[in-house]
């Protein structure tokens, strides 16, 4: 076969290759048509109780939500989500959310516009925070219910009439923002028509949202790994006045500082976290600055160490003889034990201090609540 027709074979072929798999992906995940029955499903919810279709068999109208924890346009209707269960709760209407992602198609920087991820046990923590009133159920192991539905990002709405036939697809609203007022009540004007015995208006409408995390999505882990893995690590010195710079710079971002030493047990034990941290919320204004208490001659040891976590921050080793002089120039009132973490905002105020293991779930918590990070819509 000639050069040129070869490579032509290859090309086709290439295309052909490209056009099956764009195909059977979008197949796959093909969002339900307008007059389908709903599909049955078998999911857990937070409460701990299994649910199905069953679960909502006297509900003259049932409204199916995809949604999730981490995403921001998810969150800006939780509350809208709240008021629509108890608005229509005495007319026949139940509500019940599906959490759609599978936790292992989360990148760690996607984590970062949330305080709690995508698992079941995130789920519960978010679930019992924002006191939600309807069934919050879990579909990321297997994703099954939810590819039967074919939600396209969180959330989705899907609305279902008494024979359970679907009615109405897509936004709650068209106003993600919720301090503003949307001028289109999608899902609600749905679920009127319904209840009125009327047609549905509009029965589809397009979605916003961050799209579903579907476990094939992992792919997009990986590659974060290898970037991180990729990224430089460096450990430079420090004196005292470099530690009392570092405590009273204004930098704009909110700075996490982890004392620290390789022989101690607890530090290297939590660091893992503190690194996972920095990857969460460092593109939203965190600066992650680790202090190591090694003594000089074990430079190399320290570094080697950084470089195995992946440490890819601001890495200092103090350089002074006196350990106290630094004990006092971080935090007076420190006793010296390690590990020691603080939290600096960006007006020099130290907002968080620790002695001791983290609690990283608290300290998420703390980082996420600042001002300068916190959710998108307050």
């Amino acid at each position: 076969m000639p050069m040129l027709t070869r490579r032509m074979f290859t090309c086709f072929s290439f295309l052909l290759l490209l056009i099956y798999t764009s195909a059977f992906a979008v197949d796959d995940h093909k969002t339900m048509a307008i007059g389908s029955s709903a599909p049955d499903f078998y999911l857990r919810g937070v409460n701990g109780k299994m649910y199905s279709l069953a679960s909502f068999k006297s509900a003259k109208v049932l409204v199916v939500i995809f949604m999730c924890n981490h995403c921001p346009t998810s969150q800006a209707y939780e509350e809208r989500v709240i008021k629509l269960t108890n608005d229509y709760a005495g007319k026949g209407v139940r509500v019940v959310a599906i959490n759609p992602n599978n936790p292992k198609a989360l990148r760690l920087d996607e984590l970062g516009y949330s305080d709690v991820g995508d698992s079941f046990a995130d789920m519960k923590i978010r679930a019992r925070d924002k006191h939600f009133n309807f069934p919050y159920l879990y579909d990321g192991a297997t994703e099954i219910t939810s590819k039967k539905f074919g939600p396209t990002s969180t959330p989705h709405v899907f609305i279902f009439d008494k024979q359970r036939k679907l009615r109405y697809n897509g936004r709650i609203d068209d106003m993600e923002d919720p301090a503003k007022t949307p001028t289109s009540l999608d899902a609600r004007d749905a679920i009127d028509a319904l209840l009125a015995g009327k047609e549905i208006a509009v029965p589809v409408t397009k979605t916003f949202g961050c799209s579903v995390k579907w476990a094939e999505k992992r792919d997009w882990i990986k590659k974060a790994t290898i970037t991180w893995a990729n990224e430089p690590v460096k450990l430079d010195t420090i004196n005292i006045n470099g530690i009392k710079h570092l405590l009273e710079s204004k930098t704009g971002k909110l700075r996490l500082i982890n004392i620290w030493a390789t022989w101690c047990s607890p530090c290297v034990a939590e660091f893992s976290d503190l690194v996972t941290i920095n990857h969460m919320y460092r593109d939203r204004g965190l600066e992650f600055v680790s202090i190591t208490t090694d003594d000089l001659s074990a430079r190399d040891k320290a570094y080697k160490f950084l470089q195995r976590k992946q440490a890819s921050g601001k890495n200092y080793i103090y350089t002074g003889d006196n350990k106290y002089k630094m004990i006092e120039a971080i935090d007076p009132k420190w006793s010296g034990a390690l590990p020691y973490t603080m939290l600096v905002n960006p007006n020099g105020k130290v907002v968080y201090q620790h002695q001791g293991m983290i609690d990283a779930e608290k300290l998420k918590k703390t980082i996420f609540n600042d001002p300068l990070i916190g959710r998108i819509y307050k």
